[in-house]
């Protein structure tokens, strides 16, 4: 069965302008416990009985921040599958030679560098410090150290980037021959810099330009042969992120690293937050654990329902919501495949309002609720720093 582990890096050398994410500019000095409390953390569970992992996802903050041998340390903890999928997040300043070189030799075959965007002016409205040259430079180093798998992540929508820029950034994403492409929507988070911006009166992202802009990113990506496999996701054939795909299916993973969350035994749960209490549990023998919840069958069967429809496998709707189902279909909003109902690239854009709808028209006895108050809410999904 698959069987992830994700390892939470929350040391970073800048804070984006949009980033919310567990993560810290000021703990650099903590580098080194953090990195063996996450192994001690490791050893602890392979003693007790860890799954080989079938695939590893090493997320932030800035993973690529730490030094390559102190990742590789907590790779070689894992027990993994023979063909596991290792992914490590790069910031695109943060990568060199020799660090890449030390990833592949240790186990590492994916990548994921933090791009956003190929435009200057829009990286700097986004508060990031690499330009186009270092995206470029970080992608011609990993394929010649040896990486057959890379995925660029983009942003649209952030305020001043006009449709010109948008399909700049994907042209010269995909100028880079890599293999996956993830493109998500700007969101707005109240206690970022960004949210402190819009407050204080500055322009929030439109939701009508995100929507242009997302269906210029289906349609310039799968014309150059990138296919959708979930909303916010493209990839070659055969080069999907199987670690996120491993989300998407409601599958177990092992949280390791302060913040990092988990789904064990049917239980999702979650670390203690910073990185100076997740090394003090570990240092104490005690667990890092903070919170968990275990869903009733019926919170469940929804979550399943709504991951699923994301994804281009479909969900099987309730039988009670054929009525809704054939509406939409109709529509050209969604297509039936066999059981499963699979979002159209209209549909796409209104995902969350879909979703909505199918769960009330399959859990109530009663009329089908009427059409979305919004008709171009956009799903919008999440990304890392």
């Amino acid at each position: 069965m698959p069987f992830g582990v994700y390892v939470h890096i929350p040391f970073c050398a800048s804070r984006c302008d949009y980033c919310d994410f567990a993560t810290w500019t000021d703990r650099a000095h903590l580098i080194d416990t953090y990195v063996t409390a996450c192994v001690t953390d490791l050893d602890r569970r392979r003693s007790a009985g860890l799954p080989a992992a079938t695939s590893v996802f090493f997320g932030g903050g800035t993973p690529s921040l730490i030094a390559a041998d102190q990742l590789g340390r907590i790779v070689a903890a894992i027990p993994c599958a023979d063909d596991a999928e290792v992914t490590v997040e790069c910031n695109p300043d943060s990568v060199d030679a020799e660090k890449l070189d030390t990833y592949r030799r240790a186990g590492v075959n994916r990548l994921s560098l933090g791009v956003q965007s190929m435009v200057p002016h829009v990286l700097s409205a986004l508060g990031r410090t690499h330009d186009p040259a270092n995206v470029e430079r970080a992608v011609a180093l990993a394929r010649a150290t040896g990486f057959e798998r890379i995925n660029l992540d983009l942003i649209y929508g952030t305020p001043g980037e006009s449709p010109e820029d948008w399909e700049r950034s994907l042209v010269g994403a995909l100028a880079l021959g890599v293999e996956h492409i993830s493109a998500y929507a700007l969101t707005v988070e109240p206690a970022t810099a960004l949210g402190r911006q819009v407050a204080a009166g500055a322009p929030a992202p439109d939701d009508d330009l995100q929507a242009d802009a997302y269906t210029v990113a289906d349609e310039v990506l799968t014309a150059a042969g990138l296919e959708w496999y979930e909303v916010s996701n493209w990839a070659r054939p055969g080069e999907e992120c199987r670690h996120n795909e491993l989300y998407w299916s409601g599958g177990e993973y092992l949280a390791i690293g302060c913040a990092a969350h988990g789904h064990t035994d049917g239980q999702r749960w979650w670390n203690v937050r910073t990185p100076e209490r997740y090394i003090a549990a570990v240092d104490a023998g005690t667990s890092a654990v903070a919170g968990s919840e275990t869903l009733d069958p019926a919170t469940h069967a929804e979550e399943t329902f709504s991951l699923a429809l994301r994804t281009r496998a479909g969900a099987v709707a309730h039988p009670r919501a054929a009525p809704t189902v054939r509406e939409l279909a109709a529509r050209g909003l969604l297509e039936i495949v066999g059981d499963r109902i699979v979002l159209t690239a209209p549909g796409r854009l209104l995902a969350s309002d879909l979703t909505a709808r199918l769960l009330l028209a399959g859990a109530a006895e009663g009329p089908v609720p009427g059409p979305p108050a919004s008709p171009r809410t956009l799903a919008l999904g999440t990304i890392e720093c």
